[in-house]
């Protein structure tokens, strides 16, 4: 028998922890090698983290709604055979979840039933989304919770952090300490955060509270407008082609990949030449600085069946042809819809497509998914009347039409660069070659 620990995976290169959702498994029950033994939460994606090793899952160490920390202990479990690569208990002491700890500035020393707080308020440390949603619940605003004492990573505060606070906490909540230098000029009134209004609830009306990832994409959706000054360009593309082509095409492309052909890889091709052509579109903001991506991730909204949406990103998008689009597009939106999505298939993107045409919608004015430039919604493709150049002069003929609809920051994309961007984008799709060999 050997005793193997279970840590907290890594689930992607800018995620340093997660939320233990709910152990899907006990304790004393067995399970095998990669058998889903819970289910985590980051501010990404959930996920469930497979069993490293199979035998009897022996003690688990953290505990539902817990913040651990990436490389920490999280379970141990009882292997038939020895594990050579698991070293003894007693040599390698296990991390406890959450102690790995380097607190920024010392916590004040508790007294007489007093909430211990910082000497100074912690304004660029981060918080955690679970963090932040107690403290939401609470009503602890930002001064107050910069002043919690954090035992977590870079000083971070963990959820048993912010619950000791909230023992101790007197009514009113704690105030920053006054500055003790010379008081400064006063500044002109900032304006206040706007204040919800008021909602009217009857007997009759139905209360429905937002689930976990509704209430991320609210976060995220204010965040965006708050951050980037949104400006949309339109433009109208004719893409009869393309619809006579696919439509040629898809049963053969069927009975031959095993895949279906839509339109979305197709129009992700002509987004991926007008990135090459026009690449300050595919930049990111890090302050007063503008990053020039190397590599063009594009992301594509998927709507859930719960009604929510979710962004995975084709890495290296411009390295695919157009059957390894329509494949890895498949294979997102499937994966999306049955909830199998990894957290490195939500990240890194550089650029991202909204499909609004899917809904029927003619065009759309999309919010910037942070920290990107520029989003491209795709409107429904319509039959309209439109006037034709001919051999023998100018004719009224029925054409397959959409709008693209490019919103982007323009702090760094100006309404040039923003509308040719677009411009080219339908350049593409209407030069598509309807003889195209697949």
């Amino acid at each position: 028998m050997a005793i193997v620990e279970m840590v907290m995976p890594k689930m992607g290169e800018s995620i340093m922890e997660g939320t233990v959702l709910s152990w899907l498994k006990q304790e004393g029950e067995s399970i095998e090698a990669d058998e889903s033994v819970l289910e985590v939460a980051t501010d990404k994606v959930d996920t469930e983290v497979p069993a490293t090793h199979g035998g009897v899952l022996k003690e688990i160490l953290v505990q539902e709604g817990d913040v651990v920390a990436v490389g920490a202990v999280i379970a141990k479990i009882e292997t038939e055979a020895a594990v050579e690569d698991a070293a003894p208990a007693q040599e390698t002491p296990a991390p406890k979840a959450e102690t790995i700890s380097a607190p920024v500035v010392e916590a004040a020393p508790a007294s007489n039933g007093q909430a211990v707080t910082l000497d100074k308020p912690a304004s660029d440390r981060f918080y955690s989304p679970l963090v932040m949603n107690i403290a939401r619940k609470e009503s602890i605003p930002m001064a107050e919770l910069e002043l919690v004492p954090g035992t977590g990573r870079d000083g971070r505060v963990t959820k048993k952090d912010i619950m000791a606070y909230l023992k101790s906490r007197p009514a009113g909540g704690v105030q920053a300490p006054a500055p003790t230098s010379a008081p400064a000029p006063a500044p002109a009134p900032a304006a206040s955060a706007p204040k919800p209004m008021p909602v009217s609830i009857s007997g009759e009306d139905e209360i429905i509270e937002m689930d976990r990832m509704r209430k991320m994409i609210a976060e995220r959706m204010v965040d965006s407008k708050r951050i980037s000054p949104h400006v949309t360009s339109f433009v109208e593309a004719d893409v009869t082609n393309i619809v006579h082509w696919r439509n040629r095409i898809k049963q053969s492309f069927k009975e031959k990949e095993g895949e279906p052909i839509t339109f979305t890889p197709i129009f992700l091709e002509a987004v991926v030449n007008a990135i090459k052509d026009y690449p300050m579109i595919n930049v990111q903001v890090d302050g007063s600085n503008i990053v020039k991506k190397k590599a063009i991730n594009v992301g594509m909204a998927v709507a859930l069946p719960s009604g929510n949406l979710i962004v995975p990103v084709i890495h290296n998008t411009d390295q695919y042809n157009l059957v390894g689009l329509t494949k890895k597009v498949n294979d997102l939106a499937r994966r999306a819809r049955e909830n199998k999505l990894t957290p490195d298939d939500l990240q890194g993107g550089t650029y991202t497509i909204s499909n609004v045409g899917s809904f029927g919608n003619v065009m759309g004015t999309p919010i910037i998914m942070q920290p990107q430039v520029g989003i491209l919604a795709l409107g429904a493709v319509v039959k309209k009347p439109a006037v034709v150049e001919t051999p023998t002069g100018d004719a009224i003929a029925i054409r397959h039409k959409m709008f693209l609809s490019h919103s982007y920051d323009h702090r760094v994309v100006d309404g040039s660069l923003g509308g040719m961007f677009v411009r080219r984008v339908a350049d593409y799709l209407e030069r598509f070659d309807a003889n195209r060999a697949i």
